[in-house]
């Protein structure tokens, strides 16, 4: 097994052959990449070599002491933190070849083609169709509040493929080409004046039978890998203490004495300790992905995120007064990523109401935890054996 040290030696070799302050920065993350110090946890010649996840630590503190570049993760999310893991774990080895580099260096950013008008918290009662033509597949259909739709390269899919049979059993799982025939595009406004996500339609869409994941009929098994590690993703982010939405507030607190209230003040530390308490269990969160796949206790730890955020955000606003009620720009833009403490208060207050709605609604998440996690009884659900087709909608 690889060791800490050979992790060491492995990545001072690679910023002797490749000086960051003389290398092209992609020329360094492709050099990264082969030599199986992406991630390293992943196999030998897929950006890893196989070791404990736990290592990787080694590898990052090695680099950001060299002042090396990162792949920068924030504008690649989807790709690293839900696509990577799916292919890795269903791709054929062409898909993986192909895909993985490309991806973690960030050459190909990627989106999710999930959620639909009808079908978002009930993700499984998809209509977004794929009927198969010899080796291709044809899609049509909708998709909606899909972020980073508007830069992407390539798209994890799901679709119907079979409607004669109970909805979780009738689904592929499928990579999209981006830039084909048939996929448009289109902003979708929100209330902080951005278009941060797109609606997409897909009017017959082709897709190589190579480019499906997993088995015919399997996607939804397909999908929980992604869906379980995209609240990881966003419920298990590496923080530093006061990083995040409690940042801003607690600076806040500290430069402007005279908006301090008694009132205030006991609800700050109220929410300053359970922001603390969730970036501590987060970091266990990680821990235990050492040993395995996540489970369900990412659903738990989205639910704090959302809910923190958007608690802390009020707060802020309420901390500054009239001018937490100021908006600095409501300039209709596509960003490329979420910066959630890079622009004011009002900002945050408003970006954060999405949070409970992204990446599974609260609603759908307690159901997780109460039965996954807790084992409470499963909700009564009538159509678990009934035919898609033959739903009521």
């Amino acid at each position: 097994m690889t060791s800490a040290e050979e992790l060491r030696g492995r990545t001072r070799e690679l910023l002797a052959a490749h000086p960051p302050a003389s290398t092209d920065r992609l020329d360094f993350l492709r050099a990264r990449f082969d030599a199986g110090l992406a991630w390293v946890h992943y196999p030998e010649g897929l950006g890893g070599v196989g070791a404990p996840r736990s290592l990787q630590a080694v590898v990052d503190a090695e680099l950001e002491a060299a002042a090396a570049p990162d792949n920068d993760p924030r504008r690649i999310g989807i790709g690293l933190g839900m696509a990577a893991p799916t292919i890795l774990k269903y791709g054929t080895e062409e898909q993986k070849q192909r895909f993985l580099r490309p991806l973690w260096v960030g050459e190909e950013v990627w989106c999710q083609l999930f959620s639909e008008p009808g079908a978002g918290s009930d993700l499984a009662a998809l209509r977004t169709r794929a009927v198969r033509e010899g080796d291709n597949w044809v899609i049509n259909g909708q998709k909606v509040w899909t972020s980073s739709a508007h830069v992407a390269r390539w798209a994890i899919l799901i679709a119907r493929t079979d409607p004669d049979v109970p909805k979780h059993r009738g689904i592929t799982y499928f990579v999209c080409d981006m830039t084909d025939p048939g996929v448009e595009v289109r902003p979708l406004r929100q209330v902080t004046g951005e278009a941060e996500f797109n609606e997409v339609f897909l009017t017959d869409v082709r897709i190589p039978d190579s480019r499906r994941l997993g088995e015919v009929g399997d996607g939804w098994k397909v999908a929980q890998t992604t869906l379980n590690n995209e609240r990881v993703a966003i419920g298990g982010m590496r923080l530093p203490r006061e990083g995040g939405m409690i940042g801003p507030v607690s600076k806040t607190w500290r430069e402007r004495p005279e908006l301090r209230t008694h009132d205030l003040h006991q609800r700050l530390l109220k929410l300053w300790v359970e922001a603390e308490v969730a970036r501590l269990t987060s970091e266990r969160l990680r821990q235990q992905l050492v040993v395995g796949q996540p489970g369900p206790e990412g659903a738990g730890m989205k639910l704090a995120f959302a809910r923190l955020n958007q608690e802390i955000s009020g707060l802020d606003v309420e901390l500054l007064g009239e001018e937490g009620l100021l908006y600095d720009d409501w300039t209709m833009r596509r960003p490329e990523l979420v910066d959630f403490t890079g622009r004011e208060a009002g900002y945050r207050y408003l970006r954060s109401k999405g949070n409970s709605i992204e990446g599974g609604t609260t609603e759908v998440l307690l159901n997780i935890v109460a039965e996954r996690v807790l084992g409470l009884p499963a909700e009564p659900r009538t159509d678990k054996d009934v035919a898609w087709k033959d739903l009521a909608r």
